[in-house]
């Protein structure tokens, strides 16, 4: 998948295009799991995951909210009202029905980030697996906007791209990509240094995973309850208004049950490639992308400088 050198950024008027990688040199952002991507961190590899249930919910209760709110402005005018209950039943009633049967598929296998070994494995539908190396994989984040009477909105993606390294594979089999519907631009950075730091730094450079069942306290209703008993009335109320307004609640017991125990990598080969391996026997980077971290970092570097002189 050819993509321009990282670093490139194309803005249009209402559109930018960050390329990130390859090489996947440093974005100045820190890494962010915004999405609760990450399933499993440990020293050898990084589980990332592209089954976001949470985020499907809270849109949708946000918009059946502000749904219906404007059918309380409508109630008193049946022909508008008619043509609104329509409107509503597509919008929402058909992702609706799209997120139940999500709910009673099966949870996608992630795909694994060895450090040690600096490769990725890429587990396909058909029951195989790619394994391709890290500085091979291509990513760019994606923004677009668009302009109406309600104001200009913005919306954008990060997309890490794969290739096949069976060079005999298939016009249709020769690439695979990930799509995260994070919003583009710095956000998307930040998610991407969650895999890009994770493999460049080490383990303590991420976030730990945030999948599975939380403890109380880190709930939603156990955070509101902590803060109640604080006395942080600005902590009760945001979490008010994200149970009631956001719908994190809804998202967050879908999410345990979906991500309580998020699948993993179960081939006997992949079990065996993600075993430890000794310091000596470790994979370096290579000299192209010491190279372009150092340019990367030094930039960097100089930006920062200029910007606290300024």
């Amino acid at each position: 998948m050819s993509t321009p050198p990282a670093g490139t950024t194309k803005k249009r008027l209402f559109s930018r295009n960050d390329y990130l990688a390859p090489l996947p040199i440093p974005t100045g952002e820190n890494p962010a799991d915004v999405l609760n991507t990450i399933w499993r961190k440990n020293d050898v590899f990084l589980d990332i995951g592209n089954y976001s249930i949470g985020s499907a919910v809270m849109m949708l209760w946000s918009m059946a909210i502000l749904f219906a709110f404007m059918g309380y402005l409508f109630r008193h005018d049946q022909d508008d009202m008619h043509i609104f209950a329509i409107m509503v039943t597509f919008i929402i009633g058909i992702p609706t029905l799209l997120l139940i049967q999500g709910l009673f598929r099966e949870v996608p296998l992630p795909v694994r980030f060895n450090r040690q070994r600096r490769e990725v494995c890429i587990p396909q539908a058909d029951g195989e697996y790619w394994i391709v190396p890290w500085e091979s994989v291509t990513a760019a984040a994606t923004q677009h906007s668009s302009v109406s009477q309600a104001g200009r909105a913005t919306m954008g993606m990060l997309f890490i791209g794969f290739d096949n390294p069976d060079p005999h594979a298939k016009e249709d089999n020769k690439h695979y990509s990930l799509g995260f519907n994070c919003g583009g631009g710095t956000t998307a950075m930040a998610l991407w240094e969650c895999m890009r730091s994770y493999m460049e730094i080490g383990p303590d450079a991420v976030p730990d995973s945030r999948v599975g069942v939380a403890p109380y306290e880190e709930t939603q209703i156990g955070s509101i309850i902590t803060d109640l008993c604080k006395g942080n009335l600005l902590g009760v109320f945001w979490g008010l208004f994200c149970i009631t307004i956001l719908g994190t609640y809804l998202a967050e017991k879908l999410q345990n049950l979906k991500l309580s125990h998020p699948p993993s990598l179960t081939y006997p080969t992949i079990i065996e490639w993600s075993k430890p391996l000794p310091p000596e026997q470790w994979a370096k980077r290579s000299p192209e992308l010491e190279a372009a971290i150092a340019q990367s970092e030094a930039e960097l570097l100089a930006q920062t400088q200029h910007r606290e002189q300024t």
